[in-house]
């Protein structure tokens, strides 16, 4: 299996493409079994839920606003260009290093 670059995203800069990804993952909602619990390198406890891309696995930091953001997520109100040549700007992103 490849080794997926890991990284950290909070809810609130997740490109369309993570949010939708999201939605489909978890097309019913996630419940405790989805969640994943860690302490960061704060020694903060952060619980997320994974998503993956072909090439890296996201956490998402899990509150009452990424709920309703998934709720209220609709396909068609995506605001971005889909035939534009570059790729939209990716939030910039919390790394964690694979132990």
């Amino acid at each position: 299996m490849k080794n997926l670059k890991r990284v950290i995203i909070d809810y609130k800069k997740l490109t369309p493409e993570l949010l939708k990804l999201l939605v489909e993952t978890y097309p019913e909602g996630y419940d405790d079994s989805n969640v994943v619990t860690f302490r960061n390198l704060k020694g903060e406890l952060i619980e997320a839920v994974e998503v993956s891309t072909v090439d890296t696995k996201y956490l998402v930091k899990i509150s009452t606003s990424l709920e309703k953001s998934m709720a209220n997520f609709d396909e068609d109100e995506e605001v971005f260009d889909a035939d534009a040549d570059t790729d939209p700007e990716i939030p910039e992103v919390d790394e964690v290093e694979e132990e």
